[in-house]
């Protein structure tokens, strides 16, 4: 086990955000987190990074290193700061060499010849996909993936998470993610956290995610994607 949450609740002064969450993350697992929009996905995220209070307990495993990469990031217009410059600050922090640049790089398919340019002038899945990068080195025991691929085009979509679950084979590594797209939960995901401001299902994705249950987490919003099977 490198993550246990037990009761987890989160409120900013009003309504709770998150009540009585409780799960767990098994070395080498990659677990999807679901739900509507204002279910609390991205605050559970920041709980377990430790950056909001809460109630309740996170444990994380002695000494773990964590990868984050958010869902967005607002850059301001007069950042000079290229790709190079960004993905370096990590590098020179846990006194890597070249070699762990090239091979963020490569790991999300993004050409060397993108690192001069200004972080404000990438496009929005190239910015991404530096940040699945910087998330990326040092190779890191869990990433945390806020909709990791927004942005991202289909095909740079699926050649990052099959390098992805390649390395999870080769370093062991723990993937949470939130995600929309089922196909993708289907697909990739050991177990499914299914949230609404509580915890609503956790499970297997397969055995968990009946059209019953996800008509119920997601109401009259449901969309077709949602209501999928992983042999579909």
């Amino acid at each position: 086990t490198i993550l246990k949450v037990k009761n987890l609740t989160v409120s900013f002064g009003g309504p709770s955000v998150l009540t009585g969450v409780d799960f767990e993350g098994r070395e080498g697992d990659t677990l999807a987190i679901i739900g509507p929009n204002g279910s609390g996905k991205t605050v559970l995220f920041r709980a377990l990074l430790g950056s909001i209070s809460y109630e309740g307990e996170v444990w994380w495993r002695p000494g773990v290193r964590i990868g984050y990469v958010p869902q967005r990031v607002d850059l301001d217009r007069h950042l000079s700061l290229n790709l190079q410059d960004f993905l370096l600050l990590k590098i020179r922090l846990l006194r890597l060499t070249r070699h762990a640049l090239d091979e963020a790089l490569a790991a999300v398919h993004l050409s060397p010849g993108r690192l001069a340019i200004p972080l404000m002038y990438l496009s929005a899945g190239e910015l991404q996909r530096g940040l699945i990068a910087f998330a990326l080195i040092g190779w890191p025991d869990v990433l945390l993936f806020d909709e990791p691929t927004a942005g991202v085009d289909l095909p740079r979509e699926e050649q990052i998470y099959q390098k992805i679950h390649t390395f999870q084979d080769e370093h062991d590594m723990t993937v949470i993610l939130i995600s929309h797209d089922l196909n993708l939960v289907y697909r990739y995901a050991r177990k499914v956290l299914c949230l609404n401001r509580e915890l609503f299902c956790f499970g297997n994705p397969a055995e968990t995610l009946t059209p019953n249950i996800l008509h119920k987490l997601y109401g009259d919003r449901v969309l077709h994607h949602h209501i999928g099977h992983p042999h579909d």
